[in-house]
């Protein structure tokens, strides 16, 4: 009889564990808070014959609006009016035929101060970060047993290398010292594909980071940690699509969950649709419901449960893990409508939250069209506050390689910002000299060697308008090409990995040519930071074709900084008559070395290729 009980004891824990484990990974969101904004809460149900049974909830300050049934047998959407809603733990009670299963859910309390954080702006400089290719701080996560990708290959570069949150958290002193002021990650939520998980853009779990990162928990440490040490977070989402292992893929809630649910048919990648007032419906709908690739099926943003899913997603991260800032994945191929609502709905969270989306145009015009109050996509509202500034980016892998003469060399810098006339806020824009996307600025080691290059381009992506983002490994002068395949844009940082021959960490594991680029973005970063010319000043700018002198003005509160920029490669005397609007004293302190010039002569002497920052 003892022995018969014990069993039944045992069996029903066991059961009971099951279920727990079960319903802990299949109800997203897995809490919510009580007092936000949207009184309205999706609740998405994945178990076995979800929609087969009876739910009612147990809660006293929210209720249940609404039950959706999907065509899934195995998914149950529920609606909640929380606008009254208190702080509580309440049950979600599902029955079928006589048998009741109950799933723990809690409204929590909302930290003092979430709706009032900061967000990121142009007082801020973004250091971009692959989190698989950065550091590993904690080997054994490097494979976790039931991912489908579960080894560590450090020589494939599409394979896992191992870096972790831990080797972020364990570096984040090198990275406050360098005088960044937030990091942005490249995707940390779980990818559990049989390949190429390392860059994180096929996301099989919205709610999950993935494992080989470490826990939730962890994230949530981390972004802790570097709060603590003055730095923002900045975390990369993508609306657009998710990994064809999802759960969403494999057991589809609703055939139109998904843009060509039946079979992979490849965006044209031509988003130049959302704005062209020519375009056919044809070529519209191939651009936006297309996929990126067979792995990465495309949601379908125009259904509504996915656009509450998607918005309720991201706004579940910015409460839970107090991140300040959310970079969006591709944000021209998903629906304009949707995306304009999500940018709505999280400033009414949270009104200076910011988010930037990715725009990779040629032009400047298909930037400004994904602004906020653009006049281009009038009537329209994209809500959008940053875009990132492609076309300067381009302008820049030519300009500081060139002899600035006609339209070459600088002069394409200058033409580009003039073209700022149709931004509503220039200084909303991204301004970045590369990514993992694109070719590293030093694509190779001899153009790394370039000292001038590097000056001149560091020099201005820190003094320019708009918000700066320097991707990891530029200060040390690491160098790639994207013809040589993605992965190797995203190599390891050197020093991250027990028994790296090189640690770039630390200045004795530096190379004199890779301290010295450091040492020079870190002077100018430590010098940007709290500097309200930069951070707010206008932009005044002169034409450099006939000096192949490139000269521009930072301006704000009776204060200024005034950048020459020689676009040639010879010794120049120039004459300061046409820049004396920008110069109101016979003097100045060069920031980059420290000097004091004489302006009194009106003669100012450049070196071939210099680059000198004058303060005001």
């Amino acid at each position: 009889m003892k022995k018969s009980s014990f069993l039944l004891l045992t069996a029903l824990i066991c059961a009971f564990a099951k279920i727990q484990a079960q319903t802990a990974s299949s109800v997203d969101p897995p809490f919510w808070w009580a007092g936000m904004q949207n009184p309205e809460l999706q609740i998405l149900i994945c178990l076995p014959d979800a929609a087969a049974g009876k739910v009612s909830i147990t809660a006293r300050t929210a209720r249940l609006m609404e039950t959706v049934r999907m065509e899934s047998p195995n998914c149950l959407l529920l609606y909640l009016d929380v606008s009254k809603a208190a702080p509580e733990k309440f049950d979600i009670v599902w029955e079928k035929n006589g048998k009741r299963t109950s799933i723990p859910y809690e409204l929590k309390r909302r930290k003092a101060g979430s709706r009032e954080r900061k967000g990121f702006d142009a007082g801020d400089v973004l250091y971009l970060l692959m989190p698989d290719r950065f550091a590993n701080g904690d080997p054994a996560n490097d494979a976790v047993k039931g991912m489908r990708e579960a080894k560590v290959d450090r020589s494939g570069q599409y394979a896992r290398h191992g870096g972790d949150f831990k080797g972020v958290a364990d570096r984040l002193d090198y990275i406050g010292d360098l005088g960044v002021t937030a990091v942005w990650f490249n995707p940390v939520l779980e990818n559990d594909m049989k390949e190429g998980s390392y860059h994180g853009y096929a996301v099989t779990d919205y709610y999950r980071v993935d494992r080989r990162f470490g826990a939730n928990e962890d994230f949530v440490a981390l972004t802790d940690k570097a709060h603590a040490k003055g730095l923002k977070v900045i975390m990369d989402m993508i609306f657009n699509h998710c990994g064809s292992e999802h759960r969403f893929f494999t057991d589809k809630p609703s055939r139109d969950w998904f843009n060509y649910p039946d079979s992979f048919v490849q965006t044209s990648f031509k988003t130049s649709t959302q704005y062209d007032p020519h375009v056919s419906t044809f070529d519209k709908q191939r651009a936006l419901d297309g996929w990126f690739v067979s792995d990465m099926p495309d949601l379908n943003q125009r259904n509504p449960h996915v656009a509450r899913y998607l918005i309720q997603n991201s706004i579940w991260w910015i409460e839970y893990a107090g991140i300040d800032g959310i970079r969006q994945d591709t944000h021209p191929f998903a629906d304009f409508d949707m995306m304009s609502r999500w940018c709505r709905e999280v400033t009414d969270e949270y009104p200076d939250f910011n988010i930037v989306g990715e725009t990779w145009y040629a032009n400047s015009a298909g930037i400004a069209y994904w602004q906020k109050d653009s006049r281009l996509s009038a009537p329209k509202n994209s809500n959008l506050r940053t875009v990132m500034d492609f076309p300067l980016t381009f302008a820049m892998e030519k300009a500081f390689d060139e002899e600035t003469d006609g339209e070459k060399g600088l002069t394409r810098i200058y033409e580009i910002m003039a073209q700022d006339m149709v931004y509503p806020d220039p200084m909303n824009l991204l301004v970045f000299l590369d990514n993992h996307d694109l070719s590293r600025f030093c694509t190779t080691k001899e153009r790394a060697s370039n000292v001038d290059r590097y000056r001149q381009a560091i020099a201005f992506l820190l003094t320019t308008r708009g918000i700066p983002q320097i991707y990891y490994g530029t200060e040390i002068l690491m160098a790639a090409a994207k013809a040589d395949g993605d992965g190797k844009l995203r190599e390891d940082f050197p020093g991250g990995w027990p028994g790296d021959q090189q640690n770039a960490f630390t200045p004795a594991g530096r190379t004199q040519m890779q301290n010295d680029a450091f040492d020079y973005m870190r002077r100018l970063l430590q010098w940007r930071r709290g500097n309200e010319a930069i951070a707010k000043g206008t932009y005044r700018h002169f034409i450099p074709t006939v000096t192949g002198v490139y000269a521009y003005e930072r301006k704000y509160a009776g204060k200024s900084a005034v950048v020459f920029l020689n676009g040639t490669s010879k010794a120049q005397t120039l004459d300061l008559t046409p820049y004396r609007e920008v110069l109101p004293r016979n003097s100045a302190k060069e920031i980059i070395t420290g000097t004091t010039l004489d302006l009194s002569r009106g003669k100012l002497e450049l070196k071939p290729r210099d680059v000198l920052i004058l303060e005001f």
